[in-house]
């Protein structure tokens, strides 16, 4: 969709009555003039007033041809955080609607300080609460963060590559949940500029010679399908179009091919063929099949069976011109219009209605109600952050129960995240799977067409390897859930028996601790709000059972102590490096850094609390910690380095030419960098692949060295590794 250079209120006003001849856009206007007072004086960091970033979400709610409601929320949605405006304002200048939507973009602005990814968490959790009242609240959102994209290139490095990553990972993913196609591929791209800016532009280059390279065998094409049409009588139009950017980036990361082996992936260029009826989108597949080989097991027909975003088309790749495979599409205007608008394009919000959970289209929305159901569930906010990851991933495949019940699952699910589907209870005995009558293994990757049988057994339980393959949100809570309530017993177990063992020390045991109402008095002295979770603590080594006997003797013989009850059990601080970490609100706590990501000062990085061996701290996106128990997992944080040194690993792809281990060594020791490994492999296409294990001080140290390594000639792609 396209915008004006410089939004101005009547650019809005003519893009309205565009679609709403003769609306009253007093609503509109008024929103504008209040707007305009709010941010009287304000400036954006690229120095425009700014008044011109509400002004551009408006446009592009009106380009999406919302209602007005909605259209001077835009207006209005920074009012709340960014001025001397309350809800209460809005609701009594502009209603109840607009003063919901607008509550429900605004931040929480009064957490308690604890960490970012709490407040992030817990900003997510308002936006999904309230866009399940009401749909247009992530609209604006959606709108909001694509202006905001649009003008990262004023913000800070650090802050355009935050807000880039956070937009891939979550705002594109819910753009494609709604259906709108153009947002999401904008958004992606824009995305992958700030992430990856030289491979951005290097394949935007690549990718516009290739294209003005086919350009003859794309007009062919067209050609002979409109020559076809037109002998059938079919009225349509024949589209050649460019996958966007990072769609093309990603398929090159899939399988595993660098830039320059562009030639190499077919559906750069698709074609899609618009027609007017339902009926003639299967005439013109049999007509594109007469003309072209059909390559077996490409053909998908999202018309009968349609995505959960409401998208419906057939797809077909074909051997065409050439010998060239060639990907086409096939649908009515219709799912045209629905295919680029998604859920903008609905009635539902034409009449700014609300979906209610009974509605017949809400079940296009079922995935919305999952993350609003599992939110409640997930209070860890790394946990949550990871589940909204999970749920939002817009790849999907549609497998049967035997009775043909359809399921719908991400790609990359096993049978038992078809179990957990079905219900809990069947995902915790899940023993055995058949997919289309035969055993397969639990691991086992469901494809689309699937029929899945599970067979249950009742001393069946869950594993925690099951961590390590599913890919729903569900199966992985529900299997958490079973675990930590195992673990629970098993470290209440522990605690009772260390306690027990050391009050035997003193003549007393476990049973009379507890019986005694003294007991009640040292679960408060150490903060508890139960004698189960003090034993819990027991168990963990968060607290020693000598600080329990020790109080509760104190107690009994009437005597005082300092109150200086730990709750963590002080160690000795390790001499290389751990002492830049810290946990807030604790001391001399003993850390280890994970051996499985090597984390560095300056990598996002969450702790994991140990039995009796501190804590281990990961990388946050780390592939492990996706399998602990979110529970132990906690907050902890880099403090100034101390000058010591990590290992770090790096991965670099390059051509296959004589001196360049040589080169590469020498920038890194010119970077002031000890190489303490190094690893040569040749592959059949003439490229070299290094593997360096180097030390380094902090994160800023590696990217230092990671950027020099690029700037060598004939460096195709320098990253940091997972051990």
């Amino acid at each position: 969709m396209t915008k004006p250079y410089v939004i101005r209120l009547s650019d809005i006003l003519d893009r309205i009555q565009s679609y709403l001849p003769g609306a009253d856009t007093t609503l509109v206007e008024k929103a504008y003039v209040f707007a305009a007072k709010a941010h009287a004086g304000q400036v954006r960091r690229s120095g425009e007033p700014y008044l011109s970033h509400p002004l551009a979400v408006a446009y592009t709610l009106a380009e999406m041809k919302l209602d007005l409601p909605t259209i001077a929320a835009g207006l209005l949605h920074d009012t709340v955080e960014d001025a001397d405006v309350t809800i209460e304002d809005i609701r009594r200048l502009f209603g109840d609607s607009v003063a919901e939507i607008v509550d429900g973009v605004t931040k929480i602005s009064n957490l308690p300080v604890r960490s970012k990814l709490h407040k992030q968490a817990e900003n997510f959790r308002k936006m999904l609460l309230a866009m399940a009242n009401d749909l247009r609240v992530v609209l604006v959102k959606l709108a909001d963060r694509l202006h905001n994209m649009r003008t990262l290139e004023f913000q800070p490095e650090h802050k355009r590559r935050r807000i880039a990553r956070e937009t891939l990972e979550i705002y594109a993913p819910l753009a494609s949940r709604l259906g709108i196609d153009w947002l999401k591929q904008e958004l992606e791209d824009l995305s992958f500029m700030y992430l990856h800016p030289e491979e951005y532009r290097a394949l935007r280059d690549e990718v516009e010679r290739v294209v003005a390279a086919r350009q003859d065998f794309i007009e062919e094409v067209k050609r002979i399908i409109a020559q076809k049409l037109k002998e059938e009588g079919i009225e349509g139009r024949v589209l050649g179009r460019r996958k966007h950017l990072y769609s093309i980036y990603r398929k090159l990361q899939r399988n595993n091919l660098t830039i320059d082996q562009l030639y190499l992936v077919y559906d750069i260029i698709g074609f899609r063929v618009i027609v007017q009826k339902v009926k003639e989108c299967y005439e013109v597949l049999g007509l594109i099949h007469s003309l072209w080989k059909p390559i077996p097991g490409r053909f998908k027909d999202y018309i009968n069976l349609p995505k959960p975003n409401m998208y419906q088309s057939l797809h077909t790749t074909v051997i065409g011109p050439g010998g060239r495979q060639m990907e086409i599409q096939i649908r009515t205007e219709e799912m045209d219009r629905i295919a680029n608008e998604g859920i903008a394009a609905h009635w539902l919000y034409k009449e700014a209605k609300i979906i209610e959970a009974g509605s017949a289209k809400a079940g296009q929305l079922e995935w919305l109600s999952r993350l609003v159901e599992l939110q409640k569930e997930l209070q860890n906010p790394r946990d949550f952050i990871e589940s909204l990851r999970m749920d939002l991933f817009p790849d999907e495949v549609y497998v049967f129960t035997p009775q043909g019940d359809i399921k719908v699952l991400p790609r990359g699910a096993t049978p038992v995240d078809f179990a957990y589907a079905i219900h809990t209870e069947v995902g915790h005995h899940c023993a055995r799977a058949k997919v289309n009558g035969r055993l397969v293994p639990l691991d086992y990757e469901l494809q689309t067409g699937d029929i899945v049988e599970i067979v249950t057994a009742s001393n069946q339980k869950p594993s925690r390897d099951w961590l390590k393959f599913v890919k729903t949100s569900r199966a992985r809570s529900r299997i958490r859930q079973w675990l930590k309530q195992e673990e629970k017993q098993r470290i209440l177990s522990a605690g009772r028996e260390i306690l027990d063992r050391e009050f035997r020390k003193v003549k007393l045991t476990l049973s009379q601790f507890l019986d005694d109402p003294r007991a009640e008095e040292v679960v408060k002295a150490f903060s508890f709000k139960t004698m189960e979770d003090l034993i819990i603590a027991v168990g963990y080594g968060r607290l020693t059972a000598q600080q329990v006997v020790r109080k509760f003797t104190l107690l009994r013989e009437g005597e005082e102590e300092p109150s200086e009850e730990a709750m963590v059990v002080k160690k000795p601080r390790p001499d290389r490096g751990e002492d830049t970490l810290s946990v807030e609100g604790s001391e001399d706590v003993l850390f280890h850094l994970s051996r499985c990501c090597k984390p560095l000062p300056g990598d996002e990085v969450v702790g994991y609390i140990t039995r009796g061996r501190g804590i281990t701290v990961h990388r946050a996106d780390c592939p492990n910690v996706k399998t602990l128990d979110p529970e132990r997992l906690i907050e902890v944080q880099w403090e100034a380095s101390n000058g010591a040194i990590y290992p770090a690993r790096l991965w670099v792809i390059t051509a296959d030419r004589k001196g360049m281990l040589a080169t590469i060594s020498g920038a890194i020791s010119a970077c002031e960098a000890n190489i303490l490994e190094a690893e040569v492999k040749t592959t059949p296409d003439k490229r070299a692949l290094f593997n360096f294990l180097v030390e380094v001080s902090d994160r800023g140290h590696l990217d230092h060295i990671m950027q020099s390594v690029r700037q060598i000639e004939g460096v195709i792609r320098v990253e940091r590794r997972f051990a």
